[in-house]
């Protein structure tokens, strides 16, 4: 049977003006830290993406806060009357729903504004849905690249991916459930069978994490209508850089069997890059086979 935690012993130090950027638990509630606590308990106001969904945060370690709506949609309207706040010696906290705020969260024109008026800005790190991933997801971890959500259309989200397949790192992107299914079957298209992993309800009663090669990530039928929180893991290409002479020799075999299009699309796949640059180049060397003449 599960029941709320136990609330810790509060801090009894004062806590110093400013703009507290708290981290909040993905799942688990236990994985709230005591500073964040302290600081919640502690601060003069505290700005919440969703205040039912912090209000339940509050309840369960016991604290009464006065909690304040921010998010994008809201921020023109805040924004100045929180900057009066820290000017006049106020602790203001802000939350996102879970995890860290700004990570694909609101917060970080609020940061930025609080920066330039010289306000002091404290960062209280906690709980992450992008590293719990990483860390989970068997992918290499010393080189990684956060991207966020891919676009929602399809045509949109393969440019998006074309020009992050020469990172050479782990790419990790957060993506809506309805969307999990077709944005694998465009990384596979443009990645090619790199080795991927699946993360969902990090940190909860139904945690998962599904690793393998896109393509057969692509296939999954467990992915065609999953549910709760999703991290995509990408890792990377090969960790040889390719060489201009190695695209172009891939070009023109591919091209004495293929049209140019899905001559240009296999040798992205194969060799992780731009499929739109790897369509150029084979353009000019159409054109260069041509001839002046012909190609005029």
């Amino acid at each position: 049977m599960s029941r709320h935690p136990d609330p810790p012993a509060l801090s009894e130090a004062p806590l110093a003006p400013g703009l507290y950027l708290v981290a909040t638990p993905i799942g688990n509630l236990r994985d709230i830290t005591l500073r964040a606590l302290d600081v919640l308990n502690a601060c003069d106001v505290l700005l919440a993406e969703d205040t039912r969904v912090s209000g339940k945060l509050l309840a369960a370690y016991q604290l009464s806060k006065r909690l304040e709506r921010y998010d994008e949609h809201v921020a023109d309207r805040v924004t100045p009357k929180i900057l009066e706040r820290l000017e006049a010696g106020e602790r203001v906290a802000m939350v996102s729903d879970a995890g860290t705020p700004m990570v694909s969260d609101p917060g970080f024109r609020l940061a930025r504004e609080a920066i330039a008026a010289g306000h002091q800005v404290f960062p209280i790190p906690g709980a992450s849905a992008a590293l719990a991933a990483l860390t989970l997801g068997g992918l290499p971890t010393d080189r990684f690249l956060f991207a966020g959500f891919p676009p929602p259309k399809s045509a949109a989200r393969r440019t998006f991916f074309e020009e992050l397949a020469p990172v050479r790192a782990t790419l990790i992107f957060y993506e809506g459930a309805s969307r999990v299914a077709d944005s694998l079957a465009d990384m596979a298209a443009v990645f090619g069978p790199r080795d991927a992993a699946v993360a969902r309800e990090l940190t909860k009663l139904y945690e998962t994490c599904i690793r393998g090669p896109l393509d057969v990530l692509a296939a999954d039928p467990r992915f065609d209508s999953p549910k709760g929180e999703i991290v995509i893991l990408v890792g990377p290409g090969s960790e040889a850089p390719v060489q201009a002479g190695d695209a172009e020799s891939a070009l023109r075999e591919a091209m004495s069997r293929l049209p140019l299009g899905e001559a240009a699309s296999e040798v992205a796949k194969a060799l992780g890059l731009p499929r739109r640059d790897l369509y150029r180049q084979a353009l000019a060397l159409k054109d260069a086979a041509a001839g002046p003449d012909e190609a005029g």
